[in-house]
């Protein structure tokens, strides 16, 4: 049997390695936010505690007066897991025998490229979310919107003029200039590009017309998704912390890595052996699952930009 390792054992072994191999190289293609933000694994539990801290004083000594140490304000974020996130086929050995082409590889491809869309929808709304709240830690500042007004959403410059708005908005919020990244849709992406200024050598500008693609602005690398929402999202069941709200306006979205906080506590994996193959039914069962959550870290680092209401 082709899935038994040296002849030996589970008749489904090897198949079972490829699967995962395929789900987790399709789940790193698509996924394109999941380095770009705060992560903690956990081995067991429902939450984790990410600790907040604000800006300590300086004040003049008095000679001869004792030190004892300003107070810095401090908070903590919990952010708890979701239920598991199952993305599943159901397949045929009648009909996998019949195709003319490698339905387990189409399918997991599929599998890992829903959960990584899953996991970047929900992060890109966090991050939003985050630039209408408010702040965390005593002294701190919340979150940032910028309404750019209606071209904001067609001209490419406009919306340049608006990432380096924000950029000063991070800047004055002391949010570093490291692990800063903008996120749009493809459509604002090509403004961008079609925006020739923004790719102008001349400029210091990094990208190319030609190849349709552009790296930075305001120094912030610029990632393209079709995850960043667009709509009025509700919430769903199973989901443990908050993801919904009304984006039916938002057209970019400028963050920090330390703006939003992911707590895993299974990491992606998939299951197709063993009690998954169904005799009566001739038929495999593939899954793939994780359980994540996300949450709000530190509103000042996010911004979310607008367009005219």
């Amino acid at each position: 049997r082709l899935g038994q390792v040296n002849n030996l054992g589970d008749q489904n072994e090897l198949f079972l390695k490829v699967f995962s191999g395929e789900v987790l190289t399709a789940f790193t293609e698509k996924n394109v936010m999941a380095d770009k933000l705060m992560t903690r694994t956990i081995s067991s539990g429902k939450s984790a505690q990410f600790p907040l801290t604000g800006k300590i004083g300086a004040e003049y000594h008095v000679p001869g007066q004792e030190i004892t140490g300003l107070n810095l304000p401090a908070a903590e974020r919990g952010i708890t897991i979701d239920d598991l996130l199952i993305s599943h086929a159901f397949i045929s050995n009648l009909d996998e025998a019949k195709n003319h082409f490698d339905v387990r590889l189409e399918f997991s491809k599929q599998l890992g490229a829903t959960l990584a869309r899953e996991f970047d929808k929900r992060i890109a709304r966090t991050i939003c979310l985050a630039a209408r709240a408010s702040a965390r830690v005593t002294g701190a500042s919340g979150g940032t919107v910028i309404n750019g007004g209606a071209t904001a959403e067609t001209d490419g410059s406009v919306l340049a003029g608006l990432i380096f708005r924000a950029a000063r908005t991070l800047d004055e919020k002391d949010v570093p200039e490291q692990d800063r990244y903008c996120v749009v849709r493809p459509q604002q992406y090509y403004n961008l590009v079609q925006a020739k200024d923004n790719i102008n050598k001349d400029w210091g500008g990094l990208g190319s017309y030609a190849e349709g693609n552009i790296l930075k602005i305001a120094g912030i690398p610029i990632i393209k998704s079709n995850n960043l929402p667009n709509s009025n999202v509700a919430a769903v069941t199973g989901e443990r912390n908050t993801y919904s709200g009304d984006f039916t306006n938002t057209v970019a979205a400028v963050f920090h890595k330390a703006s939003v906080g992911t707590v895993k506590l299974m990491d992606l994996s998939t299951e197709m052996s063993g009690p998954d193959y169904h005799i009566q039914r001739q038929a495999t069962l593939m899954v793939a699952k994780y359980a994540m959550g996300h949450g709000i870290l530190m509103p000042e680092c996010a911004v979310e930009i607008t367009k005219a209401v």
